[in-house]
């Protein structure tokens, strides 16, 4: 039997090609001839021809709308949502022959509404950012772009990257907006929303469910008052809840890494003149090295501390989370005291500002005065006679482990980082050792950081390199979105293989773990030092700034051929896929 299956999700990315790969190979095992249609993102119009459609006896359409309708006019069609056509394809592809009936194109197609809302067009304006600001900011911002278009709402997305706010919203769109969604993994200021319908979630929910994003946001936001705290509504405020400690140290490594880039950099254009020229005062050397190991290095665990309080008790929180952190790196206690400390007088500060009750006329004390007061001296008291001690032991400890351990050891953390970094690009898992990573970087320890930014390179260099090798498996698209995805690892962003993983998840991720765990070993066992947190191969235009440079450069290489070879040889060959770009 002529089939023809057309697959279309609100973001055009990994549902649509999932769907119309699953469906695909479960039309073929029936006997079927299938020809299959996507919208998406990532390939040029292509639709199915109009001989196609002449000789289909069944058109499956996996969506929420059927595109261009009129063409299908007459034909036994079925159409129901996507996510219905996943959990079982031959299920799916069953009740499409059992309820496929004769199909009449609407004479104007209709808008769809959430549930729970009036049908029409709303106008949303969303805010997205991510812990580091570079990938996920931006790529949830197009998701919701696209989906709040194929619903036929009015939405402006604004995103809060590595370079500040852009497309940054207006006081007019947010007074005229129904609805604001804020799709951010750390905190942002929500007091230019006081007053409005707030909906929180993170970046990877807009990213991969828009669509439901868009609706749960219209039908379970809540008035946002001018504090952090304000309830968002339904899945966010208990997203919120769940996840509150990863969201507020993501914050706090978010406003440190400026401080770690920047530091970390002149360090290392320091020692250009030399490894000891930083020693004598008053030269150029000394001077980049007062800047950066002497005032921004210094700077990282306060502001650590600093925003990660902010994060759980607003502006408050900042003044107590610095002075904890401080007192944090004075003590020796490093980032994981700082981290204890941002915790400490984020959640003082919260207590005060929400269970201290004072008459009305001396209320307006409370921010400037009482709470600052009061988180300060019991958040510097515990560290100074509580946590600051043990914890500058257990942190002397692992520093003495990591620089004195032996070459199986340092395999093992290699093997046991890289791993971490390539399992979910960029997700939790991810995050966690690259936090890990950053924090060591306050401790003078410097191994760590430069296995864990080879590892994240590897998944899209190899993904890059596959898609040259194996050229006759991938599409034209796929080979550009692999030379995209090259460049990106190059970079060091990891989520450019985001787009292959989630075509093909039970090789792909393999892959990626099997190539990033062997550089990261190789990296630690080489003994491979890097000053900076970021900026992938770029930043071997600093001398120094990376050690042993060629020796690092080979385990990037090695690693990201073991993935790209590798998948190469794993991949199935491509199969004929019609793609539209109407994500």
């Amino acid at each position: 039997m002529n089939v023809i299956i057309v697959t279309a999700c609100p973001s055009g990315m990994a549902t649509t090609f999932l769907a119309a790969r699953r469906l695909e190979q479960a039309a073929r095992k029936l006997g079927w001839t299938p020809q299959v249609e996507m919208h998406g993102e990532l390939e040029p119009h292509a639709p199915v021809s109009a001989e196609a459609i002449q000789a289909a006896e069944l058109v499956i359409v996996a969506a929420d709308r059927v595109p261009a309708a009129e063409r299908f006019a007459d034909k036994r069609l079925f159409q129901a949502p996507i996510d219905q056509a996943l959990p079982n394809p031959a299920a799916f592809l069953a009740r499409a022959e059992r309820e496929a009936s004769p199909f009449t194109p609407p004479a104007e197609a209709p808008v769809s509404a959430p549930a729970g809302t009036a049908t029409g067009a709303s106008s949303i304006v969303a805010v997205t950012a991510c812990p580091t600001g570079v990938a996920h900011t931006f790529m949830a911002a197009e998701a919701l772009a696209e989906a709040g278009k194929s619903l036929g709402h009015h939405i402006r997305v604004e995103t809060q990257g590595s370079v500040g706010a852009q497309d940054q919203l207006t006081d007019e769109e947010i007074a005229e907006a129904d609805v604001v969604i804020l799709a951010c993994d750390i905190e942002v200021d929500p007091t230019r929303f006081a007053g409005k319908r707030v909906y929180h979630t993170s970046t990877g929910n807009a990213l991969k469910k828009s669509r439901q994003t868009i609706e749960a946001a219209l039908r379970d936001a809540e008035v946002q008052s001018g504090s952090a705290q304000g309830s968002g509504g339904g899945e966010a405020s208990k997203s919120i809840k769940e996840k509150g400690v990863y969201k507020h140290l993501l914050t706090g490594v978010s406003f440190m890494l400026p401080m770690v880039v920047a530091g970390g950099l002149l360090i290392a254009l320091s020692f250009v003149f030399g490894i000891e020229a930083f020693q004598e005062e008053g030269t150029l050397p000394a001077a980049l090295m007062q800047i950066g190991g002497g005032t921004a290095f210094a700077l990282m665990i306060p502001v650590l501390a600093g925003y990660i309080a902010y994060s759980i008790a607003d502006r408050p929180g900042i003044a107590p989370g610095m002075i904890g952190g401080m007192l944090a790196a004075e003590i020796g206690a490093g980032f994981i005291g700082g981290i204890l400390a941002g915790f400490l007088a984020g959640y003082v500060a919260l207590a005060v500002a929400r269970h201290v009750k004072l008459p009305s006329s001396v209320e307006s004390l409370k921010p400037i005065l009482i709470i600052p007061l009061v988180a300060s001296l019991v958040t510097g008291l515990t560290m100074i006679y509580v946590i600051g001690e043990p914890v500058a032991g257990i942190l002397a400890a692992l520093t003495a482990f990591l620089e004195n351990m032996g070459s199986t050891n340092a395999v093992l953390l290699g093997i046991l980082l890289g791993t971490m970094m390539c399992f979910d690009l960029g997700g939790p898992v991810n995050k966690a050792a690259y936090t890990f990573g950053v924090g060591l970087l306050a401790s003078e320890t410097y191994g760590p950081m430069a296995a864990i930014m080879a590892a994240g390179m590897v998944p899209a260099i190899g993904m890059g390199i596959a898609s040259f090798v194996a050229r006759q498996k991938f599409s034209e698209p796929e080979r550009e979105a692999g030379k995209a995805s090259f460049v990106l690892g190059l970079c060091f962003i990891s989520e450019g293989a985001i787009p292959f993983a989630a075509k093909d998840p039970l090789r792909v991720i393999p892959a990626c773990i099997a190539g990033g765990a062997v550089t990261g070993a190789i990296s630690m066992l080489v003994g491979a030092k890097l000053m900076a947190p970021h900026g992938g191969i770029f930043v071997l235009m600093i001398p120094n700034a990376i050690t042993p440079v060629l020796l690092y450069i080979a385990a990037i290489v090695i690693g990201s051929l073991v993935t790209g070879l590798g998948y190469a040889a794993i991949k199935r060959d491509a199969a004929p896929v019609a793609v539209t770009a109407n994500g």
